[in-house]
């Protein structure tokens, strides 16, 4: 039998299988609870700290921006608590055409990128029309600002007078953000595929699945796991770019507060609507950065990601 000591310097019997009884409870010793207390004074100081310079900080903007000489101009024509009650309500019904946006454009999204980052994937020479033609696909619209995409699209299409093709702006707006916001997914997507060891590819075949199999059921779970954090950075973006849909008449938030600025010259619509939007991003920018923080911690600890 071997007597053996913890932190506290009291001795245990290391018997044989003997049931431990109360005496024989963990009893942090001294230094540790030291340790801990000193962690903790440390945590309250950095926190006191943190909450005085942020309180400082707001107080020199605060002083600066009001004393201004031309704040209460400003004051008067971005921050008129009138027009900002009056803006909320049709923003706020506006908005909702932007979440519809970002709910389907998403999806859309989300399918078209994958299948274009597995068209550029695919190896052999038979392949290299389709993936020259990915590829040409993710160059042109990444390059391509967003902003002529649409207008080309919510501006183009109709002057084309196709038949049965829609002139809704709504439907041509949601069409220019997929094949944009598509490119960069599939780039996203295709780093992802390219981030799997071959040996797992490898290992799949030889276990008896076919090239299909393998990318289905190895390769791409693996992918899309690391590729989450960027890809919700993605439809962040998304959610905010949903509102330029508005250059085509859509009635979104945007053009809700675009209208009240026109009839009155007041600016306040503009900061009602940029609230809404940074309060609907920030739920999913946090999201984002939890994502983030659970797969590093995951990755730190050698688990599956």
């Amino acid at each position: 039998m071997t007597l053996l000591k913890d932190d506290s310097g009291r001795e245990g019997a290391d018997g044989g299988g003997g049931t431990p009884g109360a005496d024989d409870a963990y009893v942090p010793s001294e230094r540790r609870l030291g340790r801990e207390r000193h962690k903790r004074a440390r945590a309250r100081r950095a926190t006191a700290i943190a909450a005085l310079s942020t309180l400082l900080t707001a107080v020199v903007l605060y002083v600066v921006v009001v004393n201004a000489p031309g704040w209460p101009r400003t004051k008067e024509t971005f921050f008129d608590a009138h027009y900002a009650r009056e803006a909320l309500p049709k923003v706020l019904e506006g908005l909702w055409l932007n979440v519809r946006l970002l709910l389907v454009c998403g999806v859309l999204v989300l399918v078209l990128g994958m299948l274009i980052a597995i068209a550029r994937t695919l190896p052999g020479p038979v392949f290299f029309p389709l993936r020259a033609l990915a590829a040409a696909y993710t160059d042109f619209f990444r390059g391509l600002p967003l902003i002529i995409n649409l207008m080309i699209v919510i501006f183009g299409v109709p002057a084309l007078r196709l038949q049965g093709v829609t002139v809704d702006p709504v439907l041509l707006g949601g069409t220019a953000l997929t094949l944009t916001y598509s490119a960069y997914v599939a780039e996203v997507f295709r780093a992802g595929i390219e981030s799997v060891h071959p040996s797992q590819r490898a290992a799949a075949r030889s276990l008896g699945l076919t090239n299909r199999q393998a990318l289905r059921y190895v390769v791409l779970p693996q992918a899309v796991r690391r590729q989450v954090p960027p890809l919700l950075n993605d439809l962040v973006s998304l959610q905010k770019d949903t509102g330029l849909v508005s250059i085509g008449g859509a009635i979104d938030a945007v053009r809700a507060a675009d209208i009240i600025v026109q009839r009155s010259m007041n600016y306040t619509s503009y900061i009602v609507a940029g609230l809404v939007f940074v309060a609907l991003t920030i739920p999913m920018t946090r999201f984002t950065d939890w994502v983030t923080a659970r797969m590093d911690r995951q990755r730190a600890q050698g688990g599956a990601i």
